[in-house]
């Protein structure tokens, strides 16, 4: 994989992604010497906690400026403008004007939990079209719960990749009430596709929390918010056994990548079809967050 390029939702154009430190990337990933790196050290917590808690000082905020113009980052679309952030941990989780993320209003839709890019798998079968062929989907590895992946088993995976550029808070898909959060411990690989595309098992390999959102219309959506190489933590800030609203903020990830994880039961719900069409293809597809991307199926 030279690059990673995805699908514009809009115009239906092959874009490429700008991605900080690619060929760090895929020389930790696919190069023999990178492995043994990315083993001994890369996936530790420590390496994630201590840039983590770098991000926190005051001298971070330098680095906000050069982030914003390399990436390309609307900074318009923020509450508050580029000088007004004291690190770069209080910039990588900065807030959005409300009218820059219009969530749809349809009754029966699911919208999308996070700005990033999606892959969309029915049954959750048919990942050779993105991963490496012959590799499955362990519900049962990734939740920890042998019960709960039965319950999931033949239903929906949308899997929403959140990259350094993209807005880090995540949001409610639908109107329902809200679990509480369940905290899996583990490592911190990246998730971007220099390193899922051929190690599925980052996922369930990976610290992760989950919870489930009770939906009058769409049954029990799982949510999943899954950490990644630099990114030390995930903040939950929702009250849990409480009623929520369609896009109402869930929570946020702290400094780098990251991923989060939507389970749809059997029956209950079906993906658009253009993120379906894509994901078959083997290309993510842009998205922001509040646009739908599924709907119930009354």
């Amino acid at each position: 994989m030279n690059s990673i390029e995805y699908i514009d939702r809009k115009t239906g154009n092959i874009l490429r992604e700008i991605v900080p430190g690619e060929q760090w990337l895929k020389w930790l990933y696919h190069n023999p010497v990178g492995k043994l790196a990315l083993h001994a050290v890369v996936k530790r917590k420590f390496l994630s906690a201590w840039y983590g808690s770098k991000m926190d000082t005051p001298a971070s905020r330098d680095k906000i400026p050069s982030f914003v113009t390399s990436l390309r980052i609307d900074m318009d679309e923020a509450l508050r403008p580029v000088d007004d952030y004291a690190t770069f941990n209080d910039f990588f989780i900065r807030e959005l004007k409300p009218e820059a993320r219009p969530v749809d209003a349809a009754p029966d839709s699911i919208v999308s939990p996070a700005d990033g890019k999606v892959l969309a798998f029915e049954g959750i079968g048919g990942l050779e079209s993105f991963f490496v062929k012959g590799r499955s989907f362990s519900l049962e590895k990734f939740l920890g719960n042998d019960a709960l992946a039965g319950k999931y088993a033949g239903g929906a995976l949308l899997i929403i990749r959140l990259a350094p550029v993209d807005y880090h808070r995540f949001h409610f898909p639908a109107n329902g009430r809200i679990s509480a959060s369940t905290s899996m411990d583990g490592a911190y690989y990246s998730v971007s596709p220099h390193a899922v595309r051929e190690k599925l098992s980052i996922y369930w390999e990976n610290k992760r929390e989950y919870s489930t959102l009770q939906t009058e219309y769409a049954g029990d959506i799982l949510l999943c918010e899954v950490g990644a190489t630099m990114v030390g933590t995930i903040v939950q800030s929702y009250t849990p056994e409480t009623e929520i609203r369609k896009g109402q903020e869930k929570g946020w990830f702290k400094f780098g990548g990251s991923t989060v994880i939507a389970l749809l039961e059997k029956g209950k719900a079906a993906i658009d079809a253009d993120i379906i069409a894509n994901t078959k293809k083997g290309y993510e597809t842009g998205i922001r967050m509040g646009e739908r991307l599924a709907s119930a199926c009354r």
